[in-house]
């Protein structure tokens, strides 16, 4: 049995994602033959060619810029102002973009001008290959899909379409051949957002359509969210043979053993798969304890081809939320709690393990957030070994992250952490279920900026009953924490499928959740609120505090938050400050 697991677009270039290495790991170790691709990477090298940039010149020119072509257009088509501009830039990109692509994978990324300049060739390549997807997009780390992703008969339609589907024509002529070469028995694409189900069903579909005779199989957090929908969703599974919901080592796992034994499904735990005309679900089962699971195996992925100057790898110690109670997040998709943790012990030994195996210096924990015990004894371990890595993670702003243990965490090569800061307005935070204070997240900013470590929040405008005065409070925070920001995302309330909000939206606010039929696939949803701010004004919100912000003198190292773990890393060991998110 041969296995080939698939990371499709869009996601960001800049490091590996952890599905496909931790499945890999598990079915290695179990004696399957496994390998895996980074098909984001792939494409986004492809699509940043010189090749690929003149292509799209000329078919620019040929669509938009000749009476013929406007006179056989379809549907909305690009402003000629960004025609014009794509024709008379096109030759001078597709000449700078390998150049380009160099830069970021070396020292040079971190040159003043050279820097900037790579970014303004890659994002404008990008920029004009999207003028034939019209109004569909690709960025660095994001994908616009010209039609609903949401909705099952827009989707379906939109990944037969060669002209309006992105990624239709890339791995068509690219990438499907070299996959059907490997000959593999079981394909296995992960999703773990929406902004993968275009190209990840694109896969599957040309797969198909080449006659590969393996079995067709996606799972991840995207489809997960999405499991009790899919049973009403047929015709999704003319393009896949099966669905792997929740936690994919062990269903991953009993799938190979059960089409080595003919293929008989019905044992399969944690499995969506199509009978005649109907979807069965299997029995869900408990995941694999995270000890029980071998590191995660990076074999096989390109590290060197990743635009970043040095790999950073992804890691995880923990599965779940140790809060787990706020009102907006969809932690555990709407599965039974589960809260486990490696030993710090196990931790720290499998962060030198990625070190020693890959080379990497820096590392990504990708939990939801791990908890201040485990960050202290992490700590301390890293200390006695001499911090030889630089790392980040996500935490909370709770009253056991002391200075003490923020200190410990920046000696030990901590150099970020994430919060989520969400609002500062005390009545909001109750409303939400935080379980921390104004006072708390002040305090915790402060001593870990003192210590040494970047300070990342995340917030956002909108949630059911709040007002603008207390809006208006999360952004005086903001701006009173200036010195201990380094930097934000900010964006609006989302509601969120499976959130406490979504289960039970008259206990915060909301008079109406505007489910249309149409959007069978939705993860998010319209409401309407009984009183504070409506969706609209908190978008009016956002963007007004958007316009306000500074630029970045450097702005290719905001672009994602593993190049700012590696600038932090830089100003820390050359003892240089961080600059803040609100100084420019």
């Amino acid at each position: 049995m041969k296995v080939l697991l698939l990371f499709p677009p869009a996601w960001t270039p800049s490091m590996p994602h952890l599905a496909t290495p931790v499945l890999s790991a598990y079915l290695a170790e179990q004696g399957v033959e496994v390998m895996q691709r980074d098909l984001n990477l792939e494409v986004v090298d492809h699509l940043l060619s010189g090749e690929a940039v003149r292509d799209a010149q000329r078919e620019v020119r040929r669509r938009f810029a000749t009476r013929a072509g406007r006179r056989h257009a379809r549907g909305p088509q690009p402003d000629a102002r960004a025609v014009e501009w794509a024709l008379s830039h096109g030759e001078d990109l597709a000449a700078h973009v390998a150049e380009a692509k160099a830069v970021y994978r070396s020292e040079a990324f971190w040159d003043a001008e050279r820097g900037p300049w790579a970014l303004g060739v890659l994002a404008g390549s990008l920029q004009l290959v999207s003028l034939l997807y019209y109004p569909g997009y690709v960025e660095m780390s994001a994908f616009g899909a010209p039609a609903r992703e949401d909705s099952s008969h827009d989707l379906l339609r939109l990944i037969a379409d060669p002209a309006a589907n992105t990624y239709y024509d890339v791995l068509d002529r690219h990438i499907i051949d070299s996959l059907v070469a490997e000959a593999p028995d079981l394909v296995g694409i992960s999703i773990p957002t929406m902004s993968q189900m275009v190209a990840g069903l694109t896969i599957a579909h040309l797969l198909k359509a080449r006659g590969l005779r393996a079995h067709i199989t996606a799972g991840g957090p995207h489809l997960t969210m999405l499991r009790e929908q899919l049973i009403q969703t047929p015709a999704i599974f003319r393009l896949l043979d099966s669905v792997v919901v929740f936690d994919g080592e062990r269903p991953l796992g009993a799938l190979v053993q059960a089409l080595e034994a003919g293929g008989d499904l019905s044992a399969v735990p944690n499995l969506l798969y199509r009978q005649g005309e109907e979807v069965l679900a299997t029995p869900e089962a408990c995941p694999i304890p995270l000890a029980e699971l071998p590191v995660p195996r990076f074999d096989g992925l390109p590290l060197d081809r990743y635009l970043i100057p040095e790999p950073v790898l992804p890691l995880i110690s923990s599965r779940g939320c140790y809060h787990g109670r706020c009102a907006f997040c969809s932690v555990g998709y709407g599965g039974p709690r589960r809260l486990e943790a490696l030993r710090p012990e196990e931790t720290v030994s499998r962060m030198l393990a990625l070190q020693e195996r890959y080379g990497a210096r820096h590392i990504w924990f990708a939990d939801e957030a791990i908890t201040p015990p485990n960050l202290r004894d992490m700590a301390a371990l890293l200390e006695e070994r001499g911090a030889p890595l630089h790392w980040a993670a996500y935490g909370r702003m709770d009253r056991a992250v002391t200075a003490e243990i923020l200190g410990s965490l920046a000696r030990s090569g901590c150099r970020m952490l994430f919060y989520g800061l969400e609002t500062a307005s005390p009545p909001v935070i109750a409303a939400m279920h935080k379980g921390t204070t104004a006072a708390q997240m002040s305090r915790v900013l402060r001593e870990g900026a003192a210590a040494g470590i970047w300070n990342h929040v995340f917030f956002f405008f909108g949630f059911p009953g709040e007002t603008m005065e207390n809006a208006q409070e999360t952004v005086d925070f903001l701006y009173a924490h200036a010195d201990s920001i380094h930097s934000a995302a900010l964006g609006t309330f989302m509601l969120e499928r499976h959130s406490p909000a979504h289960r039970s939206p008259q206990d915060y606010g909301i008079r109406e959740v505007l489910e249309a039929p149409e959007r069978d696939l939705a993860i998010t949803f319209p409401y309407r609120v009984d009183r504070g701010l409506d969706a609209a004004t908190a978008d009016k919100v956002a963007m007004r505090l958007m316009d306000v912000l500074p630029r970045k003198e450097q702005p290719h190292l905001y672009v994602h938050d593993t190049y700012r773990l590696l600038y932090a890393g830089r100003l820390h060991d050359a003892g240089e400050p961080y600059p803040t998110w609100l100084g420019g």
